[in-house]
């Protein structure tokens, strides 16, 4: 029975071999949505925590970096991410991104550790806690670009868009994980009051907690070390990824990660199709032209620039400002909602293919964020807004939340995929750094009569336009990929490459 399975394996591949080295690299994706959304619990915590400084005032400006800094980290990961990739490969570049988030969460849980007395705020020890959380961003920003190119790499083409997108879901699924933690350590507890006494001036009530205050945020942060110590050591057990492993010459090691997952006969195939593809281009960023890379790039800004992020880091804040139920319960609900709008993607991916679902998407998105916006300004139950939130959240979860990391796992040619990848992904991590630290003083804009209510109003309007533009950028420019090959884009993008030199060369020579 065993020779059996066994010979079935040699013959057509192991699913189970595959789905566990995936399942290891979806780990880095749980990991990146931790990280990214443990501030949506922390955020008033830590608020409050700094108001309390002498040294120095704390502003909503730098609250809002504060919420954001480890986007900092991000930007610089995944701009590292295509440098790392490409000298150490993919499997080590996991495992440092591992190491990161490590070492972030046990920083931010203890900033203060052999540099400050513990619990006194200043200005220096904000300083060492956004270090922290950059470390953090480091992590993230590598596991952002790595994870779903690893997936890509290993996953048989008629699979691939289904396995990247479970990263996605990983992604969601650590926010949601998060979400309960977050819930879970607050417990009897209560997220501390803050009240405005000047223009851009905060401070904490006196009925607040102090549990809150002193202890809460840390043990949101540091409950990310466990979760970053397995996967750190789970990254060291997988295989490299053949396709750069033929990038460095390996072709045997490769061939034997390609035949395990695929069988022989298929493995052999995909061996001598990948090292075709890499005579045919030296690998320069420019080899296939401009148009791919710009188009790897508007997907990752379109992803952040209609403004997913700043709805799931201040979650909390925004619906305790609806005024309906406890926030936290709110913020859980829509993490449930995400989790299942995930799983649609998944499930129609390879049906329905890319750009469907992108389209779709962004219309459910922009009904969602308009809804909200016109909530802020016309007399509406507080359900409404609470809906509205969670259709513009699912419609996300189904399109640009995994699609985006399933176009730029899959457009860019093998040679300049990791190079290709960092730029996209850096550009990711820029977008959702101006849009999530815009978002409170965007969110707390006033005018007139109309006080708070025209930065609740202004801020969703915004963003439903941005989901309008996407749609149309989607049509009318991004390829569909569902069911080709990466060797296959590769094709694509050469072909048009040279199709667009004989144009220019046509209009030189008339």
């Amino acid at each position: 029975m065993d020779k059996t399975a066994d010979k079935t394996a040699a013959a057509n591949g192991s699913r189970s071999y595959l789905f566990m080295i995936v399942l290891v690299a979806v780990c880095g994706g749980l990991l990146f949505g931790y990280d990214t959304a443990v501030i949506s619990g922390a955020e008033k915590g830590l608020q409050a925590f700094f108001l309390g400084a002498k040294d120095f005032v704390y502003t909503d400006v730098i609250h809002g970096i504060t919420s954001s800094s480890a986007l900092i980290g991000c930007i610089i990961g995944s701009a590292l991410s295509g440098i790392c990739a490409a000298y150490i490969g993919r499997k080590k570049s996991l495992f440092m991104a591992g190491v990161f988030f490590l070492l972030s969460a046990l920083g931010s849980y203890w900033p203060e550790f052999m540099l400050y007395d513990k619990g006194v705020p200043h200005l220096n020890l904000l300083i060492v806690f956004n270090i922290y959380r950059v470390l953090g961003g480091i992590g993230v920003g590598l596991a952002s670009a790595i994870c779903p190119m690893y997936i890509a790499e290993v996953s048989p083409a008629e699979i691939r868009g289904k396995l990247v997108s479970w990263n996605q879901f990983a992604i969601i699924f650590g926010q949601l994980v998060v979400y309960f933690v977050n819930f879970l350590i607050l417990g009897e507890h209560t997220n501390p009051v803050i009240e405005k006494i000047g223009e851009t001036v905060y401070q904490v009530s006196a009925t607040s907690d102090p549990w809150t205050i002193q202890t809460g945020w840390r043990y949101m942060f540091g409950s990310e070390a466990f979760v970053a110590g397995v996967f750190t050591i789970m990254s060291l057990v997988i295989p490299e990824s053949p396709r750069y492993l033929v990038l460095r010459g390996r072709d045997r090691k490769a061939l034997t990660v390609l035949e395990r997952i695929n069988g022989r006969i298929k493995g052999r195939q995909i061996l001598e199709n990948v090292k075709t593809t890499l005579t045919e281009e030296k690998g320069r960023l420019l080899s296939f032209g401009m148009l791919v890379i710009f188009i790897g790039v508007m997907l990752s800004v379109f992803q952040q620039a209609v403004g997913i992020n700043a709805v799931l880091y201040y979650a909390p804040r925004i619906f305790d400002s609806m005024g309906m139920g406890n926030p936290m319960e709110q913020t859980v609900i829509m993490g449930i909602v995400n989790i299942a709008f995930t799983l649609v993607a998944i499930f129609t991916v390879e049906k329905l293919g890319r750009k469907p679902l992108l389209i779709f998407g962004s219309f459910g998105m922009a009904l969602g964020a308009l809804g909200v916006a016109f909530s802020n300004i016309v007399a509406v139950s507080p359900f409404v807004p609470v809906v509205s939130i969670m259709v513009y959240s699912a419609s996300f979860m189904f399109s640009w939340g995994p699609i985006c990391w399933v176009l730029i796992s899959e457009i860019f040619p093998n040679t300049i995929r990791s190079g290709a990848m960092a730029i996209a992904v850096a550009f990711q991590w820029i977008f959702n750094f101006i849009v999530s630290s815009s978002f409170v003083p965007l969110y707390n804009m006033t005018l007139g009569d109309m006080g708070e209510s025209f930065g609740h109003f202004f801020v969703y309007v915004l963003y439903g336009t941005i989901c309008i533009l996407a749609a149309w950028f989607v049509s009318r420019l991004v390829p569909e990929t569902k069911g080709k090959t990466l060797e296959q884009m590769s094709q694509l993008w050469s072909s048009k490459r040279r199709k667009a030199v004989a144009a220019e060369d046509s209009l030189v020579g008339s």
